[in-house]
């Protein structure tokens, strides 16, 4: 898997932009000569669980199926207690997922593993080391003055192909698992639990962001606050991500995705899931965990 197989046009051009801005590659160099990441990387190792095949297996095991599937090596993975759904990738050198408590008790099975591909497809389209740039910034360490006028420019171009990133790998979770997933999960983070929002009609709200689009183009002061409504976020407004990933779902560019993953289908012997090679007395995969029999 290559990410111009399915990187979404504005992640590209976005992030053409971004990095023709004088100053960006200064800003990244003191992003490092900071030492940001590896603050980073110790806070979360000493607060968070690192899982693995002895550690919370039961969770680790979505992991490996999925780097398989995208072609990518395995990261370090993390569970964090906090009340909020939420899940992150961070790092350069060493990069980790982090999925919270939250976020694995909401989400089904099939819904978090959705998740966890979108995570992994930033590592497959190299999305991490500006990511972490943008989390510096979200900081307010800039704020010590350490960068000055610097940021204001390049802030604003982080957040905005920070946005455009994100519908790339609504695409990735979408090739690992499927379109209606990644819109279900848009659901349970918009609106709540599967008990709540099990129903919900997904072309009717995909049609709120077109609606959405038409209060941004009527005249020049509502773009305008809309504009500024959304330029400090780092994630589109889920109606969007909603409507992008099941347009995305009727090209031919995803049914040619989906028919080539299918065509590698495991051989006789091997997990339906991670594909790898399987004893025939199991009745899970030692691998991934999927069940066999």
């Amino acid at each position: 898997m290559k990410p111009s197989d399915f990187i979404h046009p504005e992640d590209a051009a976005a992030l053409r932009q971004m990095e023709s801005i004088p100053g960006f590659p200064t800003f990244v160099k003191k992003f490092y000569a900071l030492g940001f990441e590896k603050l980073q990387y110790g806070i979360n190792m000493a607060s968070a669980i690192r899982l693995s095949e002895k550690q919370m297996p039961e969770l680790y095991r979505h992991l490996p199926p999925i780097c398989e599937k995208l072609g990518i090596p395995e990261p370090e993975f993390y569970l964090s207690m906090d009340p909020y759904p939420n899940a992150w990738t961070f790092g350069d050198t060493r990069i980790y997922i982090t999925v919270t408590s939250a976020l694995v008790d909401m989400m089904s099975d099939e819904e978090l593993d959705a998740v966890i591909a979108h995570e992994c497809g930033h590592i497959l389209c190299r999305h991490v080391l500006y990511h972490s740039v943008a989390e510096y910034i979200l900081s307010g360490v800039d704020s010590l003055g350490m960068l000055g006028a610097l940021t204001v420019p390049l802030k604003y171009a982080i957040l905005y192909w920070q946005r455009k990133s994100e519908l790339s790998c609504d695409r990735a979770g979408a090739i690992v698992t499927s379109p209606q997933t990644v819109a279900q999960v848009m659901a349970r983070l918009a609106g709540g639990p599967r008990s709540l929002t099990q129903n919900i009609d997904m072309q009717q709200w995909a049609a709120q962001a077109d609606q959405y689009d038409k209060i941004c183009k009527d005249g020049l002061w509502n773009k305008t606050l809309q504009t500024a409504a959304i330029m400090e976020a780092s994630h589109p407004f889920a109606a969007v991500r909603v409507r992008e990933i099941l347009n995305w779902s009727k090209t031919p560019q995803y049914q040619n995705i989906v028919n080539g993953l299918n065509n590698r289908l495991p051989q006789p012997g091997h997990c339906p899931q991670c594909g790898r090679p399987v004893d025939p007395a199991w009745k899970f995969c030692l691998h991934c965990g999927y069940k066999l029999q």
